[in-house]
């Protein structure tokens, strides 16, 4: 396999998962280069959105097909903004709006526990009766404001205490060793090595 499409336009979770690949000699392509709309995803939770995800793009590419859906887990809130995510503050979608919406949302709570999730899906065909399916998390809180210029989504409101940081303080290549696309990651290339 040394190529999937990246069932995702974003370039930043594109960079990301293309800088964990790269060791492998896997080319991952984004969707939106062959013209392949994102896929909706109405489901409740990371692994179902994922596989749809992942299914929409080998069926409309033809090739094998990676997806990750992944978000921020706050226990005070009862795990949202969850799959929602990267819409929490609604539409048009914005790190700043989102930021400020899960600060506001927290602002009666001192219980600032989260965690971010990915789950990562790999299919070889549209039809893979055994897709490939890894998930990681990586535990941290949320901070009062936001800290750091690196990374995206909640990555400046995320602390990461065994780094004495926030995520957004991190060189890419130190969040990619710890990250939970990085734990996914590592579930799945051993997923891939079995092969």
């Amino acid at each position: 396999m040394k190529q999937l499409v990246l069932a995702s336009n974003n370039a930043k979770k594109l960079k990301e998962l293309g800088a964990l690949l790269e060791p492998l000699g896997i080319q991952l392509i984004p969707q939106g280069e062959l013209a392949i709309p994102e896929a909706d995803e109405p489901f409740p939770t990371f692994v179902e959105n994922a596989l749809t995800k992942a299914r929409h793009a080998a069926r409309l590419s033809g090739l094998p097909a990676l997806a990750d859906d992944s978000g921020l887990c706050v226990r005070a809130l009862g795990g949202a903004p969850g799959v929602l995510s990267a819409r929490y503050a609604g539409e048009p979608r914005s790190d700043e709006r989102n930021n400020a919406h899960l600060l506001q949302a927290l602002s009666q709570h001192t219980d600032r526990a989260a965690h971010f999730v990915s789950v990562l899906v790999l299919v070889r065909h549209a039809d893979d009766p055994q897709p490939m399916i890894a998930e990681g998390n990586w535990h941290g809180e949320i901070l009062a404001e936001a800290r750091g210029e690196d990374g995206f989504g909640y990555d400046p409101l995320f602390w990461v205490p065994a780094a004495g940081k926030s995520a957004a303080e991190m060189a890419p290549q130190e969040k990619n060793a710890c990250s939970h696309r990085a734990i996914a990651m590592q579930k799945l290339l051993t997923q891939l090595a079995d092969l």
